[in-house]
């Protein structure tokens, strides 16, 4: 977790300038790309399930609506279309469950029971609006780590980056990191709330240098969550930060991911960006709820030839 980019002098982040109409044209050049079709886009799809951090932050959380998440998340595909697909045995679970604070430890239940080590992450430190003292929110990560989380996806504080506070916002994440412990961090930007793509790419340098594992677009919760122009100002980062300290860090684009059509896209920007190397769940999640059950919908309509009756793919 070395971090090789001093900061004790960030006076270079006000001078960062991100050119928005070339990242435009080159999220507009993905977007129009065609998606792999027939075996390989199954195959695709097979893959971006094990990325999936499959998610609930609903009000209305119960123990019981967890526990079915966490069983989706060790059996994520129904077992005969993974036979018919020849991968049964392949072990294919989604990358973690991720919950809020006070469901960490019903998923932690869950997945024990399941005989499962998928691991639980937790949304922290006053998610989704990050509008709480310093104080309470390292307190929500002490609780989670505490209950069994092992990663740990913390809100940033908006205000810090809208107001060009470069060094109170290292110092923020430098303490959200300490309290995580061995557990690992991801910094959520809530990108969609900080102005402008210039002050994305700022915080994300910043929460790399401050020793986030990885860097995450959304909470889900604002207006605009994932989209391709905000994904590649933070994947340049992630480049650049790599180059400068051969650390690697992880992206994890959440919010508004729904489709399996959208999945594909998602792999396909981090496969040309970042190479094939980042396309393993140590360096690359999807933050999602919905997403699972139209990949499984598009993998019935693969091996059977027809779309499922809702009743086909129950839970999904």
């Amino acid at each position: 977790r070395s971090v090789l980019l001093s900061p004790s002098d960030l006076s270079w982040i006000s001078k960062i300038q991100v050119n928005q109409p070339a990242v435009l044209r080159r999220a507009e050049q993905i977007q129009a790309r065609r998606v792999v079709k027939k075996e390989w886009q199954a195959a695709w799809l097979l893959k971006a399930v094990t990325f999936i951090d499959l998610t609930t932050l609903s009000g209305d959380d119960t123990s019981s609506n967890v526990q079915r998440l966490c069983y989706k998340a060790k059996y994520p595909i129904r077992e005969d279309l993974l036979k018919a697909l020849n991968v049964h045995d392949k072990g294919l679970t989604t990358a973690a469950v991720c919950v809020y604070p006070a469901r960490v430890c019903d998923a932690v239940k869950a997945l024990k029971a399941a005989g499962s080590t998928i691991p639980v992450a937790s949304v922290a430190t006053g998610f989704p609006a990050g509008q709480t003292h310093l104080k309470t929110r390292l307190e929500e990560i002490r609780l989670a780590v505490e209950d069994g989380a092992t990663e740990i996806d913390v809100v940033i504080n908006r205000t810090l980056v809208l107001t060009g506070q470069w060094e109170a916002l290292y110092d923020e994440i430098r303490q959200f990191r300490k309290t995580c412990g061995e557990a690992h961090l991801k910094t959520i930007l809530a990108t969609g709330e900080l102005g402008s793509l210039t002050n994305v790419y700022k915080a994300s340098m910043i929460a790399m240098m401050a020793g986030s594992d990885f860097i995450k677009t959304s909470t889900g919760k604002e207006t605009v969550n994932a989209t391709f122009p905000v994904a590649i100002v933070m994947l340049r980062a992630i480049r650049d930060f790599f180059w400068k300290t051969g650390n690697k860090i992880g992206f994890k684009p959440a919010g508004g991911i729904r489709s399996a059509k959208d999945s594909l896209a998602w792999l396909s920007l981090i496969k040309e960006e970042l190479g094939d190397e980042w396309l393993t769940p140590e360096l690359f999640r999807i933050g999602a709820s919905t997403l699972l059950s139209d990949i499984e919908r598009q993998i019935y309509h693969h091996v059977t030839g027809r779309y499922a009756a809702y009743h086909d793919l129950p839970m999904s």
